[in-house]
C-alpha cells in the first residue's frame, strides 16, 4: 500500500510538472482532481500511520518497579480505622443546616418554615459494617443497623407564630451501601469515585427543649417525616460530596520524590489498581532517576509476582529493578565518586577497630612518603545488584587512586588500581522507611593471575581492603541510615514488620495502625518529611 502510494505520488508530481502548466504556467484544470486524490490519499496513510503506532503503544506492557498488595485483613483493620476517622472528621467538620417548609394538617397550618442549624453529631454506631472486595470494579462499603445521636437548635415560622430552641435527634435503622471505584489519572495519581451509593434511615425521633418543650413534643411524631425524607434525600449528595473531597486531594499528591542531593524516585500509578476477591494491587513505576534527569534506565523491569499469602495486611515487593535503577541513578550522579584524606578515614573508624594508621603508614612507608596520603574512589560502573532467596549482595566495580600532596603544590598519584567490593545488604524496617547498610565480604583487586601470588600485592590488597572496610563503608552507611521511604497512606504506621529476600525480589509483610497524632499531610505514598517534586517537572504524564 506505501509502494503504491509512492508511485502515485511520483505520477502526479511528474504529471504536474510536464503537463500542468498552460500560460504564464497556470495549472491546467484537468489536473485538480488528481491533485485533491492525493491530498486526501497523504491524509488516510498519514491516519493508518498514527493508529498503527497507538496500537503498538497500547500493546506493550509496562511492568512496575513497586507492588503493594493489600490484603482482606487491610480491609477488616480499615473498618476500625474508619470509625477513629468519622468520629475525628465529625468533630472537625461542619454540617450544613436543614431547611424546609412543611403543612402541619393536624394543627391547620397551611404551611411551616423551618430551619435546624448548629448540627452536631455527639455519637454514633455502626455495629454492622464491612468492606469487601469486588473483583474488577473496587471496594464495597456496608453498614446497617447504625444508629446517630444528634443535637441542633432549630427555629420555625408560620403564618401565626415563630419560635426558636433546641432539639435532639435520634436517628436508627441507618443503612448505606456504595462501591468505591479505584483508578489513576494521566500522571499516575490515584482516583476514587463512589457508584450506587444508596443511604437511607428508617426511623427518626425528636425531642425538644425549652420552655414549650411539652407542646412540641405532643405534635414531634408528625415532624419526624419530613426530617427523614428530607434526611434521606440529602445523604447520598453529602457522601458523594465528601467522596469528591477525598478525590480532588488525591490529584494534587506528588508522586516523585527527592531522595537526597542525588535521585529522584517515582511513585505514579502505571495502572488502575487490580482488584481480585482476595486483594487489591498497587502497580507503582518504583524507578529512581539521577536528579533533574527523568530519563528511564537503559534496562526493563520484568513482573513482579507476589507470593499467595493472607497473614500481613500488607505486602510491598520491591522488584530488582528498583534497585538497579537506583544503582544507575546514583552512579550517573557521581554519588560512588569519593575523596578522603587521612584524618577523614580515621575519623569514622569502627570503635576498637585496630591497625587502619599503622596500615596507612605502612602504605607510605612501601612507596617512601612522608607527605599526608588521600585516598579517592570512582565506581567504573553501575554496583551489580544480586537478589536471591537470603541474600542480598553488592558487587562495586571501583578505581582506587592513592594520591600525595605536599604544601602548596598539586596532587601527585602514587598508585591506580582497578578493584570489585562485594557487600552483603543489611535490611531492617524503621517508621515507614527502608533502612539499608552495607558490610564489606571480599575486596579483590582486579590483576593478572600470574601477579596475584605476589607478596607485596596481597600485602597492598589487605591494606586498601581495610580502608574500604574501616573508612569508606562507614561513611556510607552514614548515609543510607536516612532509609528510602515506603508507599503508605495518610497517617498509617507499619508494625510487626519482616523483611524477606527473595529471588530479584524484596518482600516487605507488615500490619497497620491508624495514629491520629501523626502531624504529616497527606501524601498518596505518604513520604513525609521529604522534598517533594511535581511529576509535571517531567513536562509529560506518567506512562
Amino acid at each position: 500500500m506505501l509502494q503504491g502510494a509512492a508511485e502515485f505520488t511520483a505520477q502526479v508530481e511528474n504529471t504536474s510538472t510536464s503537463k500542468s502548466e498552460g500560460i504564464e504556467g497556470a495549472p491546467q484544470l484537468w489536473t485538480l482532481p488528481l491533485l485533491e486524490m492525493h491530498e486526501k490519499t497523504v491524509h488516510v496513510l498519514w491516519g493508518y500511520f498514527l493508529l498503527w503506532n497507538l496500537h503498538i503503544a497500547s500493546s506493550q506492557t509496562v511492568h512496575p518497579g513497586i507492588k503493594a498488595r493489600a490484603t482482606q485483613r487491610a480491609l477488616d483493620y480499615g473498618v476500625q480505622a474508619g470509625r477513629e476517622i468519622i468520629e475525628q472528621m465529625v468533630k472537625e467538620r461542619k454540617i450544613p443546616d436543614l431547611k424546609g417548609n412543611e403543612s402541619l394538617e393536624f394543627l391547620k397550618i397551611d404551611y411551616v418554615n423551618y430551619n435546624f442549624s448548629n448540627i452536631k453529631i455527639n455519637a454514633f454506631s455502626f455495629p454492622n459494617t464491612s468492606l469487601a472486595f469486588v473483583p474488577g470494579v473496587g471496594i464495597k462499603v456496608l453498614t446497617n443497623h447504625g444508629t446517630t445521636n444528634i443535637s441542633t437548635d432549630w427555629e420555625v415560622k408560620s403564618p401565626l407564630f415563630q419560635d426558636t430552641g433546641g432539639a435532639d435527634l435520634f436517628l436508627s435503622g441507618v443503612y448505606f451501601t456504595g462501591v468505591l471505584i479505584l483508578a489513576r489519572n494521566d500522571f499516575g495519581q490515584p482516583t476514587v469515585k463512589l457508584q450506587d451509593c444508596y443511604a437511607q434511615v428508617s426511623h427518626a425521633q425528636v425531642s425538644f427543649s425549652g420552655e414549650l418543650k411539652v407542646l412540641y413534643n405532643s405534635f414531634a411524631e408528625p415532624m419526624e417525616k419530613p426530617i427523614l425524607r428530607n434526611l434521606n434525600e440529602i445523604l447520598c449528595p453529602i457522601i458523594t460530596s465528601e467522596v469528591e473531597a477525598l478525590n480532588a486531594n488525591l490529584s494534587v499528591l506528588e508522586v516523585l520524590t527527592k531522595i537526597d542531593n542525588y535521585t529522584l524516585l517515582d511513585y505514579s500509578l502505571i495502572s488502575s489498581p487490580e482488584i481480585t476477591e482476595n486483594y487489591l494491587d498497587l502497580n507503582l513505576k518504583g524507578v529512581f532517576y539521577p536528579l533533574e534527569n527523568l530519563t528511564d534506565p537503559p534496562f526493563s523491569p520484568v513482573p513482579i509476582v507476589l507470593p499467595e499469602r493472607s497473614d500481613s495486611m500488607l505486602y510491598i515487593g520491591l522488584s530488582k529493578y528498583f534497585f538497579k535503577s537506583a544503582s544507575f541513578a546514583y552512579f550517573t550522579a557521581g554519588a560512588f565518586n569519593v575523596t578522603l584524606s587521612t584524618k577523614e578515614i580515621s575519623s569514622h573508624l569502627i570503635p576498637n577497630s585496630q591497625g587502619l594508621g599503622s596500615m596507612l603508614s605502612r602504605l607510605a612507608e612501601i612507596y617512601i612518603l612522608s607527605q599526608p596520603l588521600m585516598v579517592r574512589i570512582m565506581a567504573t560502573e553501575p554496583p551489580v545488584i544480586s537478589l536471591l532467596p537470603g541474600n542480598f549482595t553488592l558487587d562495586i566495580p571501583a578505581s582506587i587512586i592513592i594520591l600525595t600532596q605536599a604544601e602548596n603544590s598539586t596532587a601527585e598519584t602514587i598508585v591506580s588500581m582497578d578493584f570489585v567490593a562485594s557487600t552483603s545488604v543489611g535490611l531492617v524496617i524503621l517508621g515507614q522507611r527502608l533502612i539499608c547498610s552495607l558490610s564489606l565480604n571480599r575486596f579483590r583487586l582486579s590483576l593478572p593471575e600470574s601477579s596475584r601470588g605476589s607478596i607485596e600485592v596481597l600485602r597492598f590488597e589487605n591494606i586498601l581492603s581495610s580502608i574500604i572496610h574501616f573508612g569508606v563503608l562507614p561513611l556510607a552507611n552514614a548515609k543510607l541510615q536516612q532509609g528510602f521511604p515506603l508507599p503508605h497512606p495518610h497517617k498509617i504506621s507499619f508494625v510487626n514488620s519482616d523483611v524477606e529476600v527473595l529471588e530479584d525480589l524484596l518482600l516487605i509483610s507488615t500490619n497497620l495502625k491508624y495514629e491520629t497524632s501523626l502531624k504529616q499531610p497527606p501524601s498518596f505514598p505518604g513520604w513525609a518529611d521529604l522534598n517533594l517534586i511535581s511529576r509535571q517537572l517531567s513536562g509529560k504524564p506518567a506512562p
